[in-house]
């Protein structure tokens, strides 16, 4: 299945979960999308439960199925817990660690500035999204990308900066200082229940 480019907001309001974590999407309407949405109360399975947390982190995340199953199979050869490290292995992409620093208004943005060649990491061009970056890589904005139109606007936003990595606005530099702590991240997803839909 090819990667979904509709509205983000439809699949906020279909899972009741900010998957661009504003809360923007459900601030007007907290139901799901459609005809019957305010009126339709489903009661989930247990499979459906699973399958809708596991839907929420890819929305989230921005990520194919089949590459989201890829960072589970990873994370499940891992050392510790695979809930914990499947949300390492994402955090760690140069794409949501462009978003982090708040080089990009959301990952989706953050992802198109990746693919056309405007980060380097480490002083190297890299333009793969789910490339996998190691606590103390140093993220950059090409020289001649500083004025890049989407960068700017998402500098002017001034979105906080988790602890887990550094940034500079000027000089348009960042470290990822280290890998991130669980309670750093989205709450609002049981990892679990991931684990469980995988492993059932």
């Amino acid at each position: 299945m090819a990667r979904y480019t509709g509205p983000s907001y439809k699949k906020s309001r279909r899972y009741g979960f900010s998957t661009l974590e504003t809360g923007k999407e459900l601030a007007k309407r907290p139901y799901a999308p459609g005809a019957h949405g305010k009126d339709r109360k489903r009661k989930l399975s247990e499979y459906g439960i699973q399958l809708q947390e596991k839907q929420k982190a890819r929305t989230l995340y921005g990520l194919t199925e089949k590459q989201f199953h890829k960072v589970f199979e990873r994370a499940s050869k891992m050392k510790g817990i695979a809930g914990d490290n499947m949300f390492i292995l994402l955090e760690s992409r140069i794409d949501n660690l462009v978003y982090r620093m708040g080089m990009a208004r959301t990952r989706r943005s953050a992802r198109q500035i990746v693919n056309h060649g405007h980060i380097l990491v480490n002083g190297i061009k890299v333009n793969i999204p789910s490339y996998t970056c190691k606590p103390g890589d140093i993220i950059s904005v090409k020289e001649n990308s500083k004025n890049h139109p989407a960068i700017v606007d998402a500098l002017e936003l001034k979105l906080n900066t988790p602890a887990f990595v550094e940034f500079d606005a000027k000089k348009l530099e960042g470290k990822y200082v280290r890998v991130p702590d669980r309670t750093e991240l989205n709450p609002d997803i049981n990892e679990q229940l991931i684990v469980e839909y995988y492993n059932r």
